[in-house]
């Protein structure tokens, strides 16, 4: 059963027995328990805070239905929910055959809609997987719901998807609310902006008026956590103090004075202060628009220019032979620029071979092991899953890896929660796509109230 929802997909509807609740009216005196559905449930994130937010109320809660595909959210899932079942594909499951529920709470998927990804909206499959939600609100019609997405959607396709989502709701009967609240505003340290929309067949939910309650990286330290030495972090404490590193982004690519380059480090081959001058030069010169104009080509976010160009802002009696030492050592490219062309319909960047070669940052950013540095007196920025675990802290002892307990209490889990069955690289991917505890409570304490 697991995994599948096999025992769904029969014609006699639901399987096993469920308590029955009273009607849900979003008010504390009419209701003695709710029953709710978790759909694409991750790590369960949004049915802790459901299930906090209840219980605040002296309200009892029973999840009769849960939904995720990730083998490893399956797992993380089951061991912290008392080993329930969980049902595969949502597509794949008939509506009318998912036991009667009260609320209906869905992260559903965000990519379509995200800034890092391509923003398709509804024509990405995943996108549609909103309509695999009306589906099910039409065939149950639940008291409510509480949907969880990227701010992205606010402004996908100029406002028009999120309009056609709201107006979908409210016709098939919700008094629809939405916002989108900062996760760094409700406890949890990390700069998390989402929308969440909820829907109330009996009112209209207020989105305001919650209290603030400030927190930062320093009350999540795993003080006692072991630090373990490597290369990557030996190399950081030799070149900067605790001090300069907290805060620091780790990569090859804009930042100013908050990025720590490979250049910096000394990664390819010792550098002098000079060389490493001449490459903060590059990388912020090199975006320049005039350079396109002068080529004739369309500009590119990263110019490979030429000495003569680079000698118009960075003077010294020994560029070239700084500029070629850099090359060698593979900071530097020695390439044409990448001209736009435009072939049946399909836009794409090809190399201008007419246009003189020129010195260019590698392409990409360096894989390194550690891609920020967090600041205790702060707050995290948002967790990518891709990334999540390549976050670190700059202690007395020395810089280490985030830990997975920090990483649960970055995202607002209680101490309760357990990833220890996973490995690390596993634990900090669902992390980075979680939902944010103490921000579902604080909205379903609005829907109850």
């Amino acid at each position: 059963m697991n995994g599948q929802g096999v025992d769904l997909l029969d014609e006699a509807g639901q399987t096993g027995e469920f308590s029955q609740s009273q009607d849900f009216k979003g008010q504390e005196a009419c209701v003695k328990s709710v029953r709710f559905i978790d759909l694409f449930a991750g790590l369960g994130g949004t049915r802790i805070g459901f299930e906090q937010a209840f219980k605040e109320k002296n309200i009892q809660t029973n999840c009769v239905f849960s939904s995720e595909i990730k083998d490893h959210a399956i797992s993380a899932y089951q061991a912290n929910f008392n080993n329930e079942d969980i049902y595969g594909d949502i597509t794949a499951i008939n509506p009318g055959a998912i036991p009667d529920f009260d609320f209906l709470l869905a992260g559903f998927p965000c990519q379509p809609f995200s800034s890092a990804g391509k923003r398709r909206g509804f024509l990405d499959e995943r996108g549609g997987l909103f309509f695999t939600i009306l589906k099910i609100l039409v065939s149950k019609k639940p008291e409510g719901f509480l949907l969880e997405n990227v701010e992205g959607l606010v402004s996908h396709n100029r406002g028009d998807t999120l309009a056609k989502i709201v107006e979908e709701l409210g016709r098939i009967g919700y008094h629809v609310s939405y916002d989108v609240l900062d996760a760094s505003d409700f406890g949890v340290p990390q700069k998390r902006k989402r929308i969440y929309i909820v829907g109330h067949r009996q009112k209209q939910v207020k989105l305001s008026g919650f209290r603030t309650k400030p927190s930062k990286i320093s009350d999540i330290i795993e003080h006692d956590a072991p630090h373990e030495k490597t290369a990557f972090t030996a190399r950081l404490e030799a070149m900067f103090s605790a001090s300069q590193l907290r805060g620091k982004a780790i990569k090859d690519k804009r930042g100013g004075r908050n990025n720590i380059h490979s250049w910096d480090l000394e990664l390819k081959g010792p550098l002098s202060a000079g060389q490493k001058d001449l490459m903060c030069e590059i990388l912020k010169k090199r975006r320049y628009k005039k350079w396109a104009e002068q080529k004739g080509i369309q500009w590119m976010d990263g110019m490979p220019l030429t000495y003569d160009e680079i000698s118009t802002f960075y003077q010294v009696d020994n560029l070239l032979e700084m500029l070629e030492d850099l090359t060698a050592k593979g900071y530097l490219t020695f390439e044409h620029p990448r001209d736009l062309v435009v072939k049946d319909g399909v836009s794409t960047r090809v190399p201008a071979s007419h246009v003189p070669k020129g010195y260019n940052i590698v392409a990409g950013k360096l894989s390194f092991p550690i891609t920020k540095i967090l600041d205790p007196d702060d707050v995290a920025p948002t967790l990518v899953a891709t990334e999540t675990g390549k976050l670190a802290l700059s202690l007395k002892k020395g810089v280490r890896k985030l830990t997975v307990r920090e990483g649960l209490r970055i995202s607002g889990f209680p101490e309760s929660y357990s990833l220890d069955h996973l490995d690390y690289r596993k634990a900090f991917d669902l992390i980075g796509n979680t939902v944010m505890p103490p921000v579902i409570k604080a909205v379903m304490l609005k829907v109850l109230s």
